[in-house]
């Protein structure tokens, strides 16, 4: 991977759709150094060359990525030092010196639940202290597959994590204390999350990247069958009413579109087209009160640029009503996260 796609995404160029439309972007991530992604260094620099690309992007949130973690001290309480860290971006942000996006108005963090309720409980609580009041929930990353030629989460973790007795007393301290649920599974663990989400209905649970329908190894060119046993999965899930979808997360090279290796980038129209069925269908389910559309940037960098992937969701929503899009673009993400 090179260490940057500017000079490739610059060759699909567009103007920006409904410019004025409020928009909140629930999921985005920082870092600096990864060789793992397109992009090395993604700081609030990078994060306003994108966001100010021409939408009306007001807030964002942070979403975990492994960065920045204390190099010692208890393993439960290393996650800290990333909230941190993304408080201080947090902070220049809102001085206004950086324009008028919110750059990790809200932030959502790690905590290793599997450890177990006391160092659970103490983790979330250095969390939150660590956030200075922007502090709004957990991710811990669950994608599995038996498959070698499937990459497992950065965690390595166990073949169905919500199940594990260890998680589950540290993921009860969630609710009590009002924090979200972000939930990176693979489209062939939705199942998992249902019966976790059914057995603690108080938590905010959030799907993120449409519980990640798989493209690559096993599933390498059968779109419309992980489509169909993606739908099969999602139903069952749409039905808790505690469960929230992000909808985007889906052109990363694990999902299998291959945009990144095509001569120039896809345009919005080509973009929504290939990935529609996924967002109408999600749509259809939770309804707009209960989605909202996301970045995954810088990590869906590798297919398009932020420009044309937030027009393609314009495209796809062109009819929708006003307070339709109000929801998706903005008002849920905003509800949410609090913000």
């Amino acid at each position: 991977m090179v260490a940057n796609n500017a000079a490739w995404l610059a060759r699909t160029v567009e103007e920006t759709l409904e410019p004025d439309l409020p928009i909140c972007d629930p999921h985005h991530h920082l870092w600096d150094g990864r060789t793992d992604y397109i992009e090395p260094r993604y700081l609030l620099d990078e994060v306003l060359a994108d966001v100010g690309c021409g939408h009306n992007v007001v807030s964002t949130v942070f979403v975990e990525c492994g960065t920045m973690f204390r190099a010692d001290g208890p393993v439960e309480m290393r996650p800290v030092g990333e909230t941190e860290f993304v408080n201080g971006i947090a902070a220049m942000s809102a001085s206004g010196n950086y324009g008028p996006c919110r750059v990790a108005a809200g932030i959502v963090g790690h905590v290793p639940l599997r450890l177990g309720d006391a160092p659970s409980a103490r983790a979330l609580d250095a969390q939150i202290a660590a956030g200075n009041g922007r502090f709004r929930g957990i991710r811990v990353g669950a994608a599995w597959h038996e498959s070698p030629d499937v990459p497992n989460h950065r965690t390595n973790p166990p073949p169905n994590i919500y199940g594990d007795a260890g998680f589950r007393a540290g993921f009860a301290h969630l609710a009590p204390r009002g924090l979200t649920f972000e939930a990176w599974c693979y489209h062939t663990q939705i199942p998992d999350l249902a019966e976790l989400a059914r057995a603690f209905p108080d938590t905010t649970i959030v799907l993120d990247h449409f519980g990640g329908p798989l493209g690559v190894g096993p599933y390498a060119g059968r779109g419309d069958e992980v489509f169909a046993e993606w739908k099969r999965a999602i139903a069952p899930l749409a039905q808790c009413p505690n469960v929230v979808a992000k909808l985007g997360g889906l052109v990363m090279e694990v999902n299998g579109f291959g945009f990144h290796h095509r001569a120039r980038p896809p345009t919005s129209q080509e973009l929504m087209e290939a990935t529609r069925r996924y967002y109408e269908t999600t749509i259809g389910l939770f309804g707009v009160e209960r989605c909202m559309f996301e970045s995954n940037f810088p990590v869906d960098k590798v297919s398009c640029s932020y420009n044309v992937l937030w027009n393609s969701f314009k495209r796809l929503t062109a009819g929708y009503s006003a307070a339709e899009k109000a929801s998706l673009f903005h008002d849920t993400a905003a509800r949410v996260y609090r913000l």
